[in-house]
């Protein structure tokens, strides 16, 4: 065990014990973050339209800011490309962070220096995490793949922009660059498929101890790399010095969406860096991640509807609760106070609470991602759920998948249809649909009465090609590391031009 891999344990427990601390008090640390916000943006053009001298508490502050989307606060941030000074934070950012999210166009989210750190702190967070909850290591001694953007930032406006990961490997302390890869030259490649096979190619004979990656990023990379060494085997075996230090069966899992790999992932969408857990962390089935412990955030949480996972959007905005008045199994649209000067915004995603002391979060989806063409409103979570129980039923690998609803079928009744491109196909499809049908409407009593109801058939799997949604995805100019394969739409938009 080297010097460095026997510090990390006793220093991951320390880092680790604080923010789980801060979490334990979460209302104290959200009222003590909400006044400091207050305090440093109360001059700017923002905080004067909005009175944030005047705002000292929960109710002042759902009063005084109106809740608003990207396209709300957007106003504010074309006045700061513009190089206009403490518009929503006082001076200028940093950055400008680029983000083509799945529910709009490209989007420019302010970086600041007082923020910039919170992205850097979210990796060695969640690095350190995984150390004190697995007591695993050996990781630190070895490489570890970082999947991102470019780290070359577009210079041509008052302020640089690019990509989060690309701004934050600016950043990366000098401790984590001997581990990192691949090299800054690949991660500069701007053609996707381009810069996968570079990634392969720099890793097949390396040390590879763990991944970190954008949530959605990168099993391309992993599906390319179990099929080198897969082509290898075939060759005549791997010689020792190219064997990862994990399984080739956890490799080739790690290429599905529901893999068992021990691994380690930081999601960030632009304005929200998090660590989460995910996966085995030795034989520990802790869920998701701490919901405050950063200093640098307020949150607020907007109920979506119905309990146990059965969101229905409510005709008139909710009130947004503190933490101290969420409870558990209740869908949240959850809603950003930031210094980066982010005022109300709903970032678009939707969490649930699995724990609330500690106060525990898990993402469950989008709220602008959902079926619902008949009242059902199926979301993220079902679905993946559903399909992972399937799965465990009838052994099969998926690659990718989509859901879109079918209202005028050419005969019966309308349908739910299932756009699945299988690794591995089950070799019983029928039975694999109707599991996943069960799976579905056990998941969703509004969808359950549709079909028992026979306003709805059971779902339909259509299956297709190796590559189809690569294909679609490139076709669009949509094959780069941020671009995702939408899981929910409620309409047929994006399966057109999905070939079986």
């Amino acid at each position: 065990m080297s010097l460095k891999s026997a510090i990390a344990k006793p220093y991951a427990r320390f880092v680790t014990n604080g923010v789980m601390r801060r979490a334990m008090e979460a209302d104290v640390t959200q009222e003590q973050v909400l006044n400091k916000l207050m305090r440093a943006a109360r001059s700017t053009a923002f905080g004067k339209e909005h009175a944030l001298h005047q705002v000292s508490g929960h109710e002042e502050l759902v009063q005084a800011v109106p809740l608003r989307d990207y396209e709300g606060i957007k106003p504010y941030i074309e006045r700061i490309r513009e190089g206009e000074k403490d518009v929503l934070w006082p001076g200028r950012p940093m950055y400008l962070c680029k983000t083509s999210g799945t529910t709009s166009g490209a989007k420019y989210i302010p970086i600041t220096r007082e923020s910039l750190p919170n992205h850097i702190e979210s990796a060695r967070r969640a690095l350190l995490a995984y150390i004190a909850h697995s007591g695993r290591t050996d990781f630190v001694d070895g490489k570890m793949i970082f999947l991102q953007g470019s780290p070359v930032l577009d210079t041509s406006g008052r302020i640089p922009s690019g990509r989060l990961s690309g701004i934050v490997a600016n950043h990366v302390p000098r401790y984590l660059l001997k581990n990192r890869m691949p090299s800054y030259a690949t991660n500069t490649i701007a053609d996707w498929e381009t810069k996968v096979e570079a990634i392969v190619g720099e890793t097949m004979n390396a040390d590879m101890r763990s991944d970190q990656r954008d949530t959605g990023v990168g099993a391309d990379v992993f599906r390319t790399l179990a099929g080198a060494h897969r082509q290898s085997e075939r060759d005549g075996g791997l010689p020792e010095a190219l064997a990862l230090r994990v399984r080739r069966s956890e490799l080739r899992a790690l290429s599905q969406p529901h893999g068992n790999l021990d691994r380690w992932q930081r999601a960030q969408r632009g304005a929200l860096p998090r660590q989460r857990r995910l996966h085995r962390l030795s034989g520990q089935k802790q869920r998701g991640r701490p919901v405050v412990g950063s200093g640098q955030w307020h949150l607020l949480w907007i109920p979506t509807g119905e309990r146990n996972a059965q969101p229905t959007p409510p005709a008139t905005p909710t009130k947004p609760l503190s933490i101290s008045e969420v409870e558990l199994g209740v869908q949240y649209a959850l809603v950003l106070y930031t210094n980066a000067g982010l005022w109300g915004y709903e970032i678009g995603d939707t969490v649930k609470f699995v724990s609330l002391s500690p106060p525990r979060i898990v993402v469950t989806g989008r709220t602008k991602h959902y079926t619902s063409a008949f009242g059902e409103h199926v979301i993220a979570e079902e679905v993946e759920g559903a399909l992972k129980d399937a799965m465990a039923e009838v052994p099969c690998e998926v690659a990718e998948f989509t859901v879109a609803p079918e209202l005028a079928p050419k005969e019966g009744l309308p349908y739910h249809e299932w756009y699945i491109e299988f690794a591995s196909p089950p070799n019983d499809p029928e039975r694999f649909a109707a599991l996943l049908d069960a799976a579905l409407q056990q998941r969703n009593p509004y969808y359950k009465d549709l079909i028992t109801g026979k306003v709805l058939r059971p779902l339909l799997v259509r299956p297709l090609q190796r590559g189809a949604f690569a294909a679609w995805m490139k076709a669009r100019g949509m094959n780069d590391a941020q671009s995702k394969v939408p899981r929910l739409a409620n309409d047929r938009r994006f399966v057109e031009g999905l070939q079986p």
